[in-house]
């Protein structure tokens, strides 16, 4: 195989390679040297320097051809009045690669970076690095008076091409795991498009401080979730300030602007004292907004001007104040819908959706369960003081109606852990045998029965019914018909097929059947309110 010509590029060193009377070579010059290895041939040199030296470039040149003739030395000039202004000099260079005929599939490059100003060395290892130099660096050193060596003295070639160091690249790949098991809790999931959500997640937390908007179901795990990344950008210093959290459904008119962006003494009846508000709490720091689509008209418009501007208005107060924070965001909501409904603000959800993650609840996610049963055993135990364990016959019994259509999670992880926790509490020594379980899964399933026609509405399965109906249909229904419809949603909702959801709903008729079609049945039943089963899954 031929070997590639080898093309150095350097900077001239007005210091380390001066010398015009013939005791300068007695002296290690780096430009002259680099040439004089017999192990490292340099076909071309192109040797860049500032025209007030360019009596040194012609001598050094001409020194160079001496020491290796079959050494090809071109000067460049490249005019920069200050060597130590850094915008200067890096854009001088950077002008300089970008005109320079690179040809790397026939030369190979290396990029001297031993002579010029420091900041001359870093620029070039900046612009090698970015392959605006597609090339190698080169480090030389003078020789060693304690040791024999050559006037040449030594040289090493460093690739910043990180991917082909074995180490470094493992080192990277373990950093990358651990962040995304933080990112996790440390639970070993198994979905597998639940792992790539969180693994993008960790990228976008570490590479951006632009908004994350997380979506999802209630007890989907928003919450937690953002804690974890400001945990973990915390970890990496990235933010040196708090984590302030809000749940914006639970504060309203005067309320929500006092919470959000404090309020001065006197600015409404009860202001006291001066309140500095959540936002400026989070200066530096994150700021989660939980359920954002409930914030009302005014507090949306503030907010846009506090994200975009990075300043705001106290209520009451006529002078601005400044917050640097990344913001966070979760809701349960479609917020287009919510646009296009005149209740959230389009230039709002611009802004916030650049990077947004929809969570999976719980009953997407029925490989994760068994993981997450453990965790939550852990963490019982933890609580306790107690070691908690499953019976083998508890154990199967659980996550099999855990996993089950009949198993519809609402709550999602918060029924979940509030089911865990409550097994572990009831259990004899910490042993939760099959009775607790059996008792537990009778309790999940009265209550979720209950779950649609509580208060008259209002749930989110009850939400199905005007999400399929729409408001005035929905309305128009008796409660009997909407809490029936409700509970066959939730179900079909939940089903893998047709067929699956109709042997849920009628287990207890179809065992007294010899010939049974759930799906006709079923299907039939959504007909009489003209919901089709396909439209229905696709929403």
């Amino acid at each position: 195989m031929n070997r590639k010509p080898t093309v150095v590029l350097g900077m001239l060193g007005p210091t380390l390679d001066t010398g015009k009377t013939p005791e300068r070579w007695g002296r290690w010059r780096p430009s002259v040297a680099l040439c004089q290895h017999e192990d490292l041939l340099v076909d071309r040199f192109e040797l860049l320097h500032q025209r007030r030296f360019e009596a040194l470039a012609r001598t050094v040149m001409e020194d160079v051809r001496h020491v290796s003739p079959e050494t090809l030395v071109r000067g460049h000039a490249v005019e920069v009045d200050d060597p130590w202004d850094f915008e200067a000099v890096y854009g001088a260079l950077h002008d300089f690669a970008r005109a320079y005929p690179f040809a790397p599939d026939r030369e190979d490059y290396l990029v001297h970076i031993t002579t010029g100003t420091h900041v001359a060395q870093i620029c070039l290892f900046l612009l090698t690095e970015s392959r605006y130099f597609p090339a190698r660096l080169l480090q030389t050193s003078p020789p060693k008076r304690e040791r024999e060596e050559t006037a040449a003295g030594s040289y090493a070639i460093i690739d910043l091409d990180l991917s082909k160091y074995d180490r470094i690249a493992s080192r990277f790949q373990k950093e990358q795991r651990e962040a995304v098991s933080f990112l996790k809790g440390g639970i070993e999931t198994r979905n597998p498009g639940y792992n790539r959500l969180i693994e993008r997640i960790e990228h976008v937390a570490i590479a951006s401080r632009a908004p994350i908007l997380l979506m999802g179901p209630t007890g989907a795990g928003k919450s937690q979730l953002a804690r974890k990344i400001y945990d973990l950008k915390r970890a990496r210093r990235q933010v040196s300030g708090d984590f302030v959290d809000l749940n914006c459904a639970t504060v309203r008119g005067d309320g929500a602007m006092s919470a959000l962006f404090g309020h001065t003494r006197g600015a409404f009846t009860g202001a006291l004292k001066d309140r500095p508000g959540l936002l400026r709490k989070a200066h530096e720091g994150v700021l989660f907004l939980d359920e954002i689509g409930e914030l009302g008209a005014d507090e949306q418009a503030m907010l846009l001007r506090a994200i975009e501007e990075r300043s705001f208005l106290p209520v009451g107060s006529d002078r601005e104040v400044k917050s640097e924070f990344q913001l966070l965001a979760g809701t349960n909501r479609d917020l287009g819908l919510e646009v296009a409904a005149g209740r959230f603000r389009e230039d709002l959800l611009a802004r916030i959706n650049l990077w947004t993650f929809r969570l999976p609840g719980l009953r997407d996610r029925a490989e994760d369960i068994e993981p997450n049963l453990d965790h939550e055993l852990d963490a019982s135990a933890r609580l306790l003081g107690v070691r908690i364990t499953m019976s083998r016959d508890a154990r199967a019994r659980f996550l099999g109606f855990a996993t089950s259509p009949e198993a519809a999670w609402p709550g999602n992880f918060r029924d979940f852990n509030a089911a865990v926790t409550r097994m572990a509490t009831l259990a004899p020594g910490g042993r939760i045998g099959a009775a607790i379980v059996e008792e537990e899964i009778e309790r999940l399933s009265a209550m979720w029965r209950r779950a649609p026609v509580a208060g008259g509405g209002g749930s989110d399965a009850d939400d199905l019914v005007v999400e399929a109906l729409g408001e005035r249909r929905a309305a128009a229904l008796d409660l009997f018909d909407r809490a029936q419809l409700a509970e066959v949603l939730r179900v079909v909702k939940g089903a893998r097929s047709l067929s699956e959801a109709g042997r849920v709903l009628f287990s207890a008729s179809r065992a007294r059947k010899k010939s049974v079609n759930d799906a006709d049945r079923l299907r039939k039943y959504l007909a009489r309110f003209d919901i089709d089963w396909g439209a229905l899954k696709g929403g």
